[in-house]
């Protein structure tokens, strides 16, 4: 594998359909060997990024930089990328060994070097004992990993994952994705990666960046995105369940939700209109705090979510074991001051 490169930056790109704009300006900068992923909800920018990179898009505005090389304008084959799609993009007439070997006999390889290169990527993902099937008699799983064999049999500088997983099902999908990981590792090769799935992410990525509405909000590693977002749009994005996000005025070092006084930890010279935001997980029921009423209760063996209202919010508390409030009870919601997550109501930054 090419050593010491593969670092990409992306100067002000702007991506315009007609008279709709899908990026708005983006900056981002991704170095040699990391796990780069990009996170967002359907429609934010994240896959259009994609293919930015990898020369099937163009510009509307902007620069594209690999290794300090403007590529803004590069064709896809100038640019030592392997691309992975989510359809896969088998040919189904070939064999597992001649979709591999396909992008190295497109440059005019030998057919010595392209047996080898291809034995050795197929060893890499543990199909080496399918190389003479073709795509219609494999599974999923086995289809994805030809995929990937494909991609790194060139040894690129740059690799490029779009929602590679999203057809797996939920045990395989978590299989291949520590598989996934451990690969690149080895290869020592960039990745960049695009996935809704903010699991994923957490668990690829050596730093994430966030995607909305064709913008980053926050490019952080994935602990930072988690225990301190950015932006309120992301602390809604991030979590499963996500953060519990309830409209409040921060008065002196207090939250006041309802005319309930919190401690957040912090004080702030003037009185102002926040979004106050707590995980589920560090909710607690009983005691004194804001009053709210048990709607639902999921069980879930090892864990509980209890769904809430309190004034006209609906609010999520995730408790160990079995939940020790029934449905239809009321009951009061407190947190601790270091779990409050203080955000600005109008403008969505965070303050604290």
């Amino acid at each position: 594998m090419k050593q010491g490169n593969g670092n990409v930056r992306m100067l002000g790109v702007v991506k315009k359909h007609g008279e709709t704009t899908v990026l708005h300006g983006v900056d981002l900068e991704i170095r040699a060997g990391e796990f780069f992923v990009l996170l967002g909800p359907s429609g934010s920018g994240k896959t259009t990024t994609l293919r930015i990179l990898a020369g099937l898009e163009s510009v509307s505005g902007g620069q594209v930089f690999m290794d300090d090389v403007d590529v803004t304008g590069a064709e896809p084959g100038a640019r030592d990328v392997a691309m992975v799609f989510q359809s896969y993009a088998l040919y189904p007439h070939m064999t597992v060994a001649e979709n591999i070997g396909f992008p190295l006999k497109m440059v005019g390889t030998g057919k010595d070097a392209i047996a080898q290169a291809v034995a050795d990527a197929a060893a890499r993902v543990s199909i080496g004992h399918l190389l003479q099937r073709r795509p219609g008699q494999l599974s999923g799983g086995q289809q994805q990993r030809v995929a990937l064999a494909r991609a790194i049999v060139r040894q690129p500088k740059l690799f490029l994952l779009d929602e590679p997983l999203s057809n797996l099902d939920a045990k395989l999908r978590l299989e291949t994705r520590l598989e996934l990981k451990q690969l690149q590792r080895a290869l020592g090769v960039t990745t960049v990666y695009v996935t809704h799935d903010q699991e994923e992410a957490m668990t690829l990525a050596d730093r994430v960046a966030v995607f909305m509405d064709g913008r980053i909000v926050q490019v952080a590693t994935p602990r930072d995105i988690y225990s301190r977002p950015a932006q309120v749009s992301v602390a809604g994005f991030i979590g499963t369940p996500p953060m519990n996000l309830v409209p409040a005025t921060w008065r002196g070092d207090t939250a006041l939700i309802d005319g309930v006084a919190h401690p957040v930890g912090i004080a702030t010279p003037q009185p102002r209109e926040i979004v106050l935001g707590v995980r589920p997980g560090e909710l607690r029921a009983g005691g004194s705090g804001t009053e709210a009423r048990v709607e639902y209760i999921e069980e879930l063996g090892d864990h509980s979510i209890v769904d809430l209202k309190a004034g006209g919010q609906r609010l999520r508390l995730k408790a160990d074991g079995e939940a020790r409030v029934r449905e239809g009870e009321t009951t009061h919601l407190s947190f601790d001051a270091r779990a409050a997550h203080i955000f600005d109501r109008a403008s969505g930054q965070r303050l604290n």
